[in-house]
């Protein structure tokens, strides 16, 4: 677009499944303000930390704006060229099977729709799978044996119908915040149940009924236990199993081999007796009950069981598809259903049609006049990477991930795409993994470019631009064809937008489909450009023009051949890899309130990054003292794959023996600090999702003999330390660095890195034992462009100061230039503290003022401060630090 609108745009968040509505007005100076749309039926007007803040993630620092090779720039037609001709060379000396695409959730429908069609249907291999494979894949493999296909019965209507609601494996609070809200305020008004199944205890776990923190891998034995109870107590729908399902009786049985007593649950799960009977009655009495469940049942090696344990229960009482029934998966990304419609994962064809059925293939190749598609399954995420490192794989195209941060053991991962003859990546802004590309290729981003995606619910929403596209950036749909055509495929790939590409994939769910396969939106398939532009959220099954289906499976027939769902005996199994004496920690992995993924996006946003600045491990009390460390302590994680290193939060939410390390940190960020090196690349026999929520490890603390404070208008990269983590501020970055060096090597080793950078020093200071080091520099305007402290462990002052004057665009006092020295304010100045309200910037200090003003409720600090109104995902914080002062003041 050649314009900036000035009226609101409606369009979609781009961060979870949960698929909020957005309104984005852009400014005449070109700042984004962004509002949650009141007439989305997904967030009703409500926006979560991350969606509030998407206005300041639109801004063009970090960028990539040109096609590059090779590190150097160059032109669309060359880049595009050299991708066409690699891919072209390597297909016709090695076969199709020697190349591979891994794309992404964070697609659009459309751009997921033209990569699977140019690898599957053109190139000729299966061999595109998405990061999806790392979440939802168990979900898709349970629905699909279940129910014969990938199907979310439910809607979010539900969550506010239902009587009881389990979740199960997630941390709603944080990582689908908006639909927690909706819980919340259900359950005020109608008094919900909730029940939270999860290892940790969470902000979910914090506002429950009941929350059963389970050992880690026992949900199939829970279940089981809750089948078997079912059964034994005459509580089954007997007319609906014998109506509507098969494999029943193999089901109960082996549950109840498996799961004989509640008593036998609890000693596996690591319950007590009472906790598991509270919940087995709560199930059988509630009968509208939903179990909704996400990573922590998915990222298993048996997860796929996990889900099908959890669906037979909801199949015995005939609790699915009606108002406030059923098992709800609910997915990490904005799109992840959208890419499943198309069949991004390696094992599926496209429109919910599958390489196990010939006929179907023959289908989608007519359909696509494609005589050489595919016609086995591909290779999936992990063992994608393993044929690039070991030479299938020679020519391997990565769309808007991250695997050198996000795939388990990525240190293997990082060394394939480096083994690679010829990696192509298509990104935004550079991560870990574009530093191994042989051609980066610039892609549009949200606010940039136009096409749709489907929410949780199955709900169809569109994603508009509001923002031109910057430089020469491309949309990923047009690069897609872009090669195709060039690679001599132009007649199939000749779209003049994304609406006609849409048009294309609701004919294709269409395409010789008479009530088999319940994805169906041929009704859209005549949608005109301008319908097309305006259209409304809507569900899919959308079989008519202007229909919109909402639950589905409530009729007692499944789109399995005989018609019935199955139910699936499974057995619980352990984890992928004990814990042992050499590593007896468990690791588990996840999100944090306020980031997404690898931070490309949320990682530049100050009020974002001010609720967990580091990379920090949280673990038992008990746990730190068999390790020696204390609270705030570096220590270094050593899992059976990799390492990593961060600083020790002590957390009573971790049960003695568990560990949590976000999934967040990139080597953009810290050094060292990611999950994923620790992750264990076993993945699940049926659905070839890894095992990232548990992995064996053992904790070393780390004698830090230095640490040091850089304060920074610079984007740099440190380099030589033993550990370092940045966080965005207001006017720049502030860089925390520490070493095992004495200090005086310390000071050597950080004036060494950044006399390769900046300006002259303005001040310099080094105290007589050659401990404590202080620099700092003025811009040519005044201002503060960097300040420098080193000193011993716990000897540096504070840095809101510093921070401050960093944001300042004010040229420093004369009292603050001679200051600087000292590193600390010549007048005190207050400070908010660590941020706990994003969506408010809200800081720690500023509730604890209110408490000690008389606040004494979450809603209180709300009236006074605004902290707590808006997502929500807050709360659980301020009502902890509410309990700690009046304990505090109970003596």
């Amino acid at each position: 677009m050649d314009t900036m609108p000035a009226a609101e745009v409606r369009t979609t968040c781009p961060y979870c499944g949960v698929g909020c509505g957005v309104l984005a007005r852009v400014a005449t100076d070109g700042s984004v303000t962004v509002r949650g749309n009141p007439d989305h039926p997904a967030n009703r007007g409500r926006l979560c930390s991350k969606g509030t803040a998407l206005g300041e993630t639109t801004g063009l620092d970090g960028r990539v704006l040109a096609p590059e090779i090779g590190g150097r720039e160059a032109g669309w037609d060359e880049a595009l060229g050299l991708v066409a001709q690699r891919f072209s060379e390597t297909i016709a000396r090695h076969g199709p099977d020697s190349v591979a695409f891994y794309v992404s959730g964070q697609l659009l429908t459309e751009d997921y729709y033209v990569a699977n069609k140019l690898m599957k249907g053109f190139i000729g291999s299966a061999n595109i799978d998405t990061n999806s494979r790392l979440c939802m894949a168990s979900s898709v493999a349970g629905h699909k044996r279940a129910f014969g296909e990938d199907i979310v019965p439910g809607v979010y209507e539900d969550f506010e119908l239902a009587e009881l609601v389990v979740l199960v494996g997630s941390n709603t609070a944080w990582c689908h915040p908006i639909l927690y809200q909706r819980l919340l305020s259900a359950r005020q008004e109608r008094g919900t149940r909730i029940v939270v199944i999860d290892p940790r205890r969470t902000a979910t776990a914090d506002e429950c009924d009941l929350h059963l923190a389970i050992d880690p891998g026992t949900d199939v034995l829970l279940f089981n236990g809750l089948l078997a109870h079912l059964g034994r107590s005459g509580l089954l729908d007997r007319d609906y199993i014998a109506e509507a399902t098969s494999g029943f009786p193999e089901a109960l049985s082996v549950a109840m081999a498996d799961a004989p007593s509640p008593e036998a649950v609890a000693a596996g799960c690591g319950l007590a007796p009472a906790e598991v009977r509270l919940f087995f009655e709560l199930f059988a009495a509630k009968e509208r009950s939903i179990t909704v469940y996400s990573q922590g049942v998915n990222q298993s090696t048996h997860g796929t069981d996990k889900v099908n344990a959890i669906i037979n229960c909801h199949l015995a009482t005939g609790r699915i598809g009606r108002p406030g029934m059923g098992p709800f998966s609910v997915t990490g990304q904005p799109n992840a259903m959208g890419g499943r419609e198309v069949g991004g994962l390696a094992n599926q064809l496209a429109a919910h049609m599958n390489f196990d059925d010939q006929a179907a293939i023959d289908r989608v190749g007519r359909f696509w006049r494609a005589p050489d598609i595919a016609r086995a399954p591909g290779l999936q995420a992990v063992d994608m990477f393993r044929a690039a490192g070991d030479g299938r794989i020679k020519a391997l195209w990565v769309m808007g991930t991250n695997p050198a941060v996000s795939m388990p053991d990525a240190t293997r991962v990082r060394a394939a795409l480096k083994a690679c003859d010829f990696v192509v990546v298509s990104d935004v802004v550079r991560t870990d993994t574009t530093r191994f590309a042989h051609v980066f290729l610039p892609a549009a981003t949200w606010g940039e470019k136009d096409g749709t995606v489907t929410n949780s619910e199955r709900l169809i929403s569109r994603q508009r631009s509001f923002l031109p596209i910057p430089g020469e950036a491309r949309p990923d749909w047009r690069i897609v064809c872009d090669v195709a055509r060039l690679m001599g495929f132009g007649a199939a790939f000749d779209y003049a937008g994304p609406d006609v590409i849409f048009r294309e994939h609701a004919a294709l769910s269409g395409f010789e489909n008479y009530g088999e396969r319940l994805f169906d939106i041929r009704g859209l398939a005549g949608l005109e450009k301008s319908e097309y532009e305006s259209f409304a959220p809507s569900h899919w099954p959308a079989a008519g023009k202007g229909s919109d289906a909402t639950r589905l499976l409530g009729g007692r027939r499944f789109p399995t051949p005989d018609g019935r769902a199955r139910f699936v005996a499974v057995r619980q199994e352990g984890v992928a890899h004990p814990t042992d004496a050499q590593r007896p920690i468990g690791l588990n992995s996840g999100r944090l309130r306020d980031q997404w993924h690898t931070m490309t996006r949320t990682g530049r946003v100050p009020r974002l990054m001010a609720n967990a600045p580091e990379p920090a491990v949280e673990i038992n009390a008990l746990d730190a003292a068999r390790s020696g460390c204390a609270d705030g302590d570096l220590v270094r994680l050593d899992s059976p794959h990799g390492f990593a290193r961060a600083r020790v939060k002590i957390s009573d939410a971790q049960k003695p023996g568990q560990a949590f390390l976000p999934m967040h940190w990139s080597g953009h960020y810290a050094a060292n600090a990611g999950a994923g090196p620790l992750a264990s690349p076993l993945c699940d026999a049926f659905s070839g999702q890894p095992e990232l929520k548990h992995v064996p490890i053992r904790i070393h603390r780390e004698e830090i003999a230095w640490a040091g404070v850089l304060v920074t208008k610079r984007d740099l990269r440190p380099t030589g330390f033993v550990h370092w983590s940045r966080r965005a501020v207001d006017g720049g970055w502030v860089y925390d660095l520490c070493g095992t060096e004495t200090p005086d090597q310390g000071i050597l080793l950080t004036r060494r890195f950044l006399d390769a950078f900046r300006r002259e020093t303005l001040v310099e200071y080094t105290d007589r034992r050659g401990l404590n080091y202080r620099s700092a520099a003025l811009g040519d305007d005044g201002t503060l462009a960097e300040a420098l402290l080193v000193a011993p462990p716990g000897q540096l002052p504070p840095r809101d100061w510093l921070v401050q004057l960093l944001g300042s665009r004010q040229p420093l006092s004369p009292a603050d230039r001679m200051a600087l020295l000292s590193g600390r304010s010549p007048v005190p100045l207050p400070s908010i503290g660590r941020v706990v309200c994003a969506c408010f910037n809200v800081g720690v200090n500023q509730i604890a003022d209110a408490i000690s003003s008389g606040s004494s409720s979450v809603d209180e600090i709300g009236k006074v401060l605004k902290a707590g109104t808006n997502c929500g995902s807050c709360r659980a914080e301020i009502r902890t630090m509410i309990e700690t002062s009046r304990l505090v003041a109970a003596g």
